[in-house]
């Protein structure tokens, strides 16, 4: 058969869909080791594994159903989009629950809902159009200036919930993805100075524990009991684990209760205890083969917005996984970002199968773009 004539699905990617399905399951483990292990309960439906679980079926059918959407229909869509996300990051601020101090959840009953993670994947969608319809245009600062716009109100609502992590995520994607229009460096480069010039502004207006979470990553001593304590705990969980690891529902830092936060923010630290070093590596192995799969998705695309959104989806899935390690193992401030398919959190677990739903739909759909672009029809 020619490979033109193909069924549309069989360019459904399952390997980048093998190696998530992996990714989940490996959290779903490490959840149960964190949180239920050494109590020997048996499960029921209010425990954070059977929840994990449900999240990541519910994660599974919204990607099948994106995938079955033709992408390019986000593109007449982009504005209702934007500003459904804008109103759903303002009504956090009315009905949200609060939760250590944050406001970010809005609870639907049977789930906590968190828009700031929905805006990450909404916010590539309409980037990606802007940056795609003036692509050409994108090394003018006015075009530059405007495709911020885009996030800045986003980023602000997020930032004052406040969930500094989220921001970082959001303004740190819409970087790489202006990157990728081949802006020159002259100009990369202008725009990091501009943030240093700005990075005394920006710490004034951060609130004390978030200072005192900087001030702990430059020196980890200097609250050891208190800021620093995570930190530590986290550090000396992935030391013991050693190459092999301690063993499942073995290890003495998340059993003992040691480790705080130790089933979100640092689930890596229990995945470095209980499998090691080896199994730690085996974990950052598949982020590096998932986001080879997303970028394969990028080069595969047959127009600018597609290939920008598997792009602006590879960029939030790198820099959430990469400040995630670096908290981890102290190379990075914390700042509450949790670990792409393993943390445990529903919110973000099915906006990042969403997420690969829409790329999915991009592979479906390469083939058909490519045959329009030369004046044939698909079969």
């Amino acid at each position: 058969m020619d490979r033109l004539a193909r069924p549309r699905f069989s360019y459904f990617d399952f390997w980048l869909l093998g190696a998530t399905l992996l990714l989940t399951s490996i959290g779903i483990l490490m959840i149960y080791s964190a949180t239920e292990c050494i109590t020997g309960e048996p499960l029921d439906w209010a425990s954070p594994t059977v929840r994990q679980g449900l999240y990541a079926l519910a994660g599974l059918i919204a990607m099948f159903l994106l995938t079955l959407i033709d992408y390019r229909v986000y593109i007449s869509l982009r504005w209702v989009l934007w500003l459904g996300i804008v109103g759903l990051l303002a009504i956090v601020f009315v009905i949200g629950q609060v939760t250590l101090g944050a406001q970010r959840w809005i609870d639907l009953r049977f789930f906590l809902f968190q828009p700031s993670e929905l805006s990450k994947l909404v916010l590539v969608l309409v980037l990606a159009q802007y940056i795609a319809a003036h692509e050409s245009e994108m090394t003018r600062w006015r075009r530059l200036a405007m495709s911020f716009g885009i996030v800045a109100l986003p980023m602000l609502l997020v930032y004052l919930q406040p969930d500094l992590g989220t921001a970082i995520i959001i303004g740190a994607t819409w970087g790489l993805m202006v990157l990728a229009t081949g802006i020159r460096w002259r100009d990369a480069l202008l725009l990091v100075t501009i943030l240093v010039v700005l990075a005394p502004l920006v710490w004034t207006n951060l609130r004390p524990y978030q200072q005192d979470r900087i001030l702990t990553f430059l020196d980890p001593a200097r609250d050891p009991l208190g800021s620093g304590y995570n930190v530590t705990q986290a550090r000396i969980a992935l030391g013991v684990g050693g190459f092999w690891g301690a063993g499942f529902c073995s290890g003495p830092q998340s059993q003992l209760r040691f480790l705080r936060i130790r089933q979100t923010d640092f689930i890596f630290s229990v995945v470095g205890e209980e499998l090691g070093f080896s199994g730690a590596v085996f974990v950052i192995a598949l982020y590096a083969f998932i986001l080879f799969r997303l970028l394969r998705a990028a080069t595969l695309a047959r127009d600018a917005y597609g290939r920008l959104i598997a792009l602006g989806i590879s960029a939030v899935i790198f820099v959430q996984t990469f400040v995630n390690l670096g908290m981890n193992v102290g190379l990075m401030p914390v700042v509450g970002i949790p670990l792409p398919f393993i943390s445990a959190g529903g919110s973000s677990l099915v906006t990042l199968y969403a997420a690969q739903g829409v790329v999915q739909s991009i592979l479906l759909r390469h083939r058909e773009l490519r045959l329009e672009g030369a004046g044939q029809r698909y079969v």
